[in-house]
């Protein structure tokens, strides 16, 4: 006989959700790595919180797992230790911004489905709404540094002095980079608001002149030529297929010959429905954008011959991420 467990799990997934998201906004992660061992009245006293409220959410959060409960007293779990404390070296407290800000969207997915359209205005962490752009390049960045020290030793550069870094956002891969390799000048395109925020970024990691932005849309803005690398990273996915060919063809014209496309995203097999994760983000980025899906490793092999490249591979990276990482070269 089926079991229903699995379907009343799914229904009640987002409970867990939003009590990471409450605890990590109010602060409960940060105050417990301060004041360890805490009650949940000194805590609410702390955080001026409601002492009932407080008590509920720290329960919430021990049956979870991100908290640990002695007794009155409360401390983090290891896990939130690691990744929950802001300003710890494996912080994902402005990570899971991002999830948060699009947690109302999913909630209109069945008018997604009947239109078609995205649920809210792209624009609005794209420049319209000044706090929403400025949490979204914030939120990429402390997910940019995560997946970053992951990915860049597995990119080839050795030789290169001239590397471009399409729709970058906070230009954290290129930050990173260009710590790796000192030689290197980057420069990372994107839209006018968010390469405000990438310059404060880029500031503050001391980076600045080595990464240089370019404001503007890079479907319109030229591409700077004589590259040795182009990389496309996280951003492709909010492209219709004949939008990434164009891309993919002003990238082999940037190129020098025997230059290196990266392309970092999440991706399917082409069947589009595995892994799970790659399927499940399709329709976030067709909630909040006007052509976000994500495609296959076969169509992105397609794209990249049509464009001019050879020399294809790509492979997903080592768990826990995501994302698969692929490359294609100019002829030489």
């Amino acid at each position: 006989m089926a079991d229903p467990a699995r379907i009343m799990e799914m229904a009640s997934a987002f409970y867990q959700s939003q009590v990471l998201f409450s605890a990590s906004d109010l602060g409960i992660f940060g105050a417990l790595a301060d004041l360890p061992d805490s009650t949940a009245e000194e805590l609410a006293e702390h955080l001026g919180c409601d002492p009932r409220g407080t008590r509920l959410l720290l329960d919430g959060c021990c049956a979870v797992g991100l908290l640990c409960k002695h007794g009155d007293t409360y401390a983090n779990s290891a896990e939130a230790a690691a990744f929950l404390v802001p300003g710890m070296p494996g912080d994902l407290s402005r990570a899971i911004r991002y999830n948060r800000d699009v947690y109302a969207a999913w909630g209109k997915l069945p008018r997604m489905v009947r239109d078609g359209k995205p649920v809210e205005a792209p624009t609005l962490h794209l420049g319209d709404d000044a706090e929403r752009t400025r949490t979204f390049v914030l939120s990429m960045h402390g997910r940019a540094l995560g997946i970053g020290r992951m990915v860049v030793p597995h990119l080839e550069l050795t030789g290169c002095r001239r590397l471009l870094d399409v729709g970058g956002g906070p230009g954290t891969y290129s930050a990173l980079i260009a710590q790796a390799h000192p030689r290197i000048s980057c420069t990372v395109i994107d839209l006018p608001a968010v390469t405000a925020v990438a310059d404060e970024l880029l500031a503050q990691q001391q980076v600045s002149e080595q990464v240089k932005t370019l404001a503007g849309d890079y479907h319109e803005v030229a591409f700077p030529a004589e590259q040795d690398a182009v990389l496309f990273f996280g951003m492709l996915h909010q492209e219709e297929p004949e939008g990434i060919l164009a891309l993919l063809r002003k990238a082999h014209a940037a190129l020098k010959p025997g230059g290196i496309v990266y392309i970092l995203d999440m991706m399917t097999d082409a069947s589009h429905t595995s892994p799970p994760f790659s399927a499940l983000f399709a329709l976030n980025m067709a909630l909040t954008t006007h052509h976000g899906w994500v495609f296959s490793d076969h169509e992105l092999h397609a794209w990249l011959i049509e464009a001019g490249f050879q020399d294809f591979s790509v492979a997903p990276l080592p768990p826990p991420m995501p994302h698969w990482l692929a490359s294609a070269r100019r002829q030489a």
